[in-house]
């Protein structure tokens, strides 16, 4: 009996061993879904590898066809888990009994559903869906840069992205505008298909990152164009059109005016004075003559110390409550994504002046002021959002005063994407600025 009882359990560990490998070969594939807090399609590709171990790729093929590929991936027969590292996030999903589909969520930023499904030849969607030509322009020795053309007639437009993004981030926005420009779109050194030159010296900062855009009009022989950047890219947009605006037409800043685009002074430009102190100072060991080392140390002491004192004090009350966190993963500081962003965020410089006409659209946040017995996280998200409120009109004011030729459009409850969150608002806003331009 007791052999048998042997037999029996040797029998059932193997059938549990043996399901176990089945089931695990059924979550291996590519699966889809959608993602609308995003407003983009997912798709996730899972393959093993020969070690047998389990990755994927993820692709939100509404921003970028470039992949996302998980840092960690684990599948125990029901429940699948990615994790990605420099996100603080994952995706936990549990594969349906047929092993057709998966229901779970994600969690990068916020928590969203995510239930995907696997893909057959009739349902897939492509990785890059949009008609487009590719091209690599060289704009200096070594470094290449993807430049996506989209076709269209008219005036060029010249699309540039935020941070950590590929210009298929337009590639939707960029076909409701072939209508009536010629439309093109720049994915920034660092990023995607682009060139990654090493961080050293000045090949992250503003105007370096401006003169590219620079490089690529010259290289396909634009003429006066419209450049129209979100976020981060609203640097390029200022050093061009404080250095060269005889270059364009005019510039649109898609939530891109703050303060790394506009300089206003105190209290909005702690990470600018940053880099310009850090700058003064490294400088200070190089001067040449006496009386350079005079004007530049007198700058230091009189302006720049003075300024970030101010700034430092500022800064440090509003982190003084702000939790403890371990520090980053040597996975996340070694990812491409945290060497080249935290490269151009060192790299911001100031600017305060625009010498074109210029558009500037804000997301601001709606307000809604919490009930007396309302939470602490309560309280504090409307706190939060009423100082974001502050800061966003301050700097739009700021831009205002620029003069005549400055347009500001404030848009309320937009999202920071806002040509996605409010796209015909946008559309609508670009239309009628270019269509003033002389």
């Amino acid at each position: 009996m007791k052999q048998m009882s042997l037999v029996v359990g040797i029998g059932m560990l193997a059938f549990g061993l043996f399901s176990g490998t089945i089931r695990a070969q059924t979550v291996v594939g590519d699966w889809q879904g959608n993602l609308p807090n995003w407003k983009s399609r997912c798709v996730v590709k899972i393959s093993k590898a020969d070690d047998g171990k389990l990755n994927a790729n993820v692709y939100l093929i509404d921003q970028s066809p470039e992949p996302h590929p998980a840092d960690s991936v684990t599948f125990d027969g029901i429940t699948f888990k990615m994790g990605f590292e420099a996100y603080h996030g994952g995706y936990t999903g549990k594969l349906s009994a047929d092993g057709l589909s998966m229901n779970g969520q994600l969690v990068v930023g916020d928590t969203q559903e995510l239930d995907l499904k696997r893909v057959t030849q009739e349902t897939e969607w492509p990785l890059d869906p949009t008609p487009h030509k590719a091209q690599f322009v060289t704009v200096e020795p070594g470094v290449k840069l993807e430049v996506l053309d989209w076709g269209g007639t008219g005036r060029p437009l010249v699309l540039l992205t935020g941070l950590g993004d590929t210009a298929h981030v337009f590639d939707k926005l960029a076909l409701k505008l072939t209508g009536n420009y010629h439309v093109y779109g720049i994915t920034r050194r660092g990023y995607g298909a682009s060139d990654t030159p090493p961080v050293v010296g000045d090949n992250y900062k503003a105007d370096r990152l401006g003169d590219d855009v620079i490089a690529v009009l010259d290289q396909l022989k634009l003429e006066h164009p419209v450049l129209a950047g979100h976020s981060i890219a609203g640097e390029e947009l200022s050093s061009i059109g404080s250095r060269h605006p005889e270059r364009v037409a005019g510039l649109v800043y898609l939530d891109a005016a703050q303060w790394f685009a506009l300089y206003p002074g105190v209290p909005h430009g702690f990470e600018v004075d940053t880099n310009e102190l850090r700058r003064k100072l490294q400088a200070i060991g190089y001067v040449q003559t006496p009386q350079e080392g005079r004007a530049l140390m007198t700058e230091v002491l009189n302006i720049e110390l003075p300024r970030y004192q101010q700034e430092l004090a500022a800064k440090l009350e509003e982190i003084k409550d702000v939790p403890d966190t371990p520090p980053p993963s040597e996975a996340v500081t070694r990812s491409r994504e945290y060497i080249y962003g935290h490269a151009i965020q060192a790299g911001e410089q100031r600017y305060t002046q625009i010498k074109c006409p210029a558009l500037a659209i804000y997301a601001e946040p709606k307000l809604s002021p919490p009930e007396p017995d309302a939470d602490a996280k309560v309280k504090a998200k409307a706190a939060y959002d009423a100082e974001v409120r502050r800061e966003i009109e301050s700097m739009a004011d700021a831009f205002q005063a620029l003069g005549p030729k400055m347009r500001v459009v404030r848009l309320l409850g937009a999202q920071h994407y806002v040509f996605r969150s409010n796209e015909a608002d946008v559309l609508r806003e670009v239309n009628a600025f270019i269509a003033a331009l002389p």
